[in-house]
C-alpha cells in the first residue's frame, strides 16, 4: 500500500513524499536521496525493504524532483537536516513505538549525517551510502566559490554514478533528474561537511557506513574519516572493491540491500 502527496515542510516549502507501507512493520526506513536525483530512483530498494516487512518513507529534497523550492538550491545546509527531521517526525507520528532508521545516499548521506548530528538521539540507526561527509574529493572547481550564489552550471555527474552503463543512460535521460546545479547549493553542502567534521563527537547513532572503493564522485576517504571521528559505539564500515558511486545500483546491489536489511533487523 502506498500514498504520495505534497506536504509543507518545516518552513512551508511543499515537498513531495511517498510512503510504501506494509501491515504491522518491524521498523520504518526513511530514505534521503542524493544531488539532482529524486525518490523514484529508489523503487527497487523500497521493494526489497517492503518484502522484508519494513515500511518506507521517502521524499524529494527541496528544489529536486517534484518538490517545490528554488531548483537545486539550499539557503542554508541545515535545511537538509530540518526537512529530514520533518519527515522523521511524520513517520514517528504515523507509526508510534516503531524503530525508525534513516538511509541516505551521497548528498542524502550528508543529509542523514547532519540529521544524526543535530538530532542525535532520535533514530534507531543510520545507514550511509557513498555519503558526502568530508569533501576529500573536490568534485566542483574551486573557482565556482567565487561565482554569485544564483549562478547555475551543468550537472555532469552522470559519468561517475555507476559502472552499469544502463543506469548511467537512464540517469542522463531521466526528466526528473535536474540538469543544472546552483553555486549556492555547492557552497552550502561544503559548509555542511565542515560542520560535520567540527561536530563529529555529537554523532552517536548506531551507524552502518558503506562506500564504493572506485567512487569517482565522493571519496571513500570521506567514509573512513567519518567512521574514525564519530562517537557512535555501534558503528560499521564496508568499502566495496571496484564499485562506483551508486552502490545501490551496482551489479551486486541486492547483496548490499540484504546487508542493510540484516543490519537493521539486528537492531530492532
Amino acid at each position: 500500500m502506498y500514498k504520495e502527496d505534497l506536504i509543507p515542510s518545516f518552513d512551508g516549502t511543499e515537498l513531495r513524499y511517498r510512503v510504501d507501507s506494509v501491515e504491522n512493520p518491524k521498523a520504518i526506513v526513511l530514505i534521503c536521496h542524493g544531488l539532482c536525483e529524486h525518490l523514484n530512483r529508489y523503487d527497487h530498494v523500497v521493494e526489497k525493504l517492503n518484502e522484508n516487512n519494513l515500511s518506507v518513507y521517502r521524499y524529494d529534497q527541496r528544489g529536486h524532483g517534484k518538490s517545490k523550492g528554488k531548483d537545486v538550491y539550499f539557503s542554508d545546509f541545515k535545511e537538509m537536516a530540518k526537512d529530514a527531521n520533518f519527515f522523521f517526525e511524520l513517520a514517528e507520528r504515523e507509526n508510534p513505538n516503531k524503530p525508525i532508521f534513516v538511509l541516505g545516499h551521497s548528498m542524502g548521506g550528508e543529509t542523514a549525517t547532519l540529521f544524526g548530528t543535530i538530532y542525535s538521539r532520535k533514530s534507531s540507526g543510520i545507514i550511509l551510502s557513498g555519503a558526502l561527509t568530508r569533501y576529500n574529493a573536490k568534485l566542483f572547481p574551486p573557482t565556482l566559490m567565487d561565482k554569485d550564489d544564483e549562478f547555475y552550471f551543468e550537472n555532469a555527474l552522470g559519468d561517475g554514478v555507476c559502472s552499469d552503463e544502463s543506469v548511467v543512460k537512464k540517469y542522463i535521460s531521466d526528466p526528473l533528474v535536474k540538469k543544472l546545479i546552483s553555486v549556492k547549493l555547492v557552497k552550502e553542502i561544503t559548509k555542511g561537511t565542515h560542520f560535520l567534521k567540527e561536530n563529529a563527537k555529537d554523532f552517536i547513532a548506531p551507524t552502518l557506513i558503506l562506500h564504493g572503493a572506485n567512487d569517482g564522485l565522493v571519496a571513500e576517504k570521506d567514509s573512513r574519516d567519518l567512521f574514525g571521528e564519530i562517537s557512535s559505539k555501534d558503528k560499521g564500515l564496508i568499502i566495496y572493491p571496484n564499485l562506483f558511486h551508486e552502490i545501490l545500483n551496482e551489479p551486486i546491489k541486492f547483496e548490499i540491500i540484504d546487508t542493510i536489511i540484516k543490519w537493521i533487523e539486528e537492531r530492532i
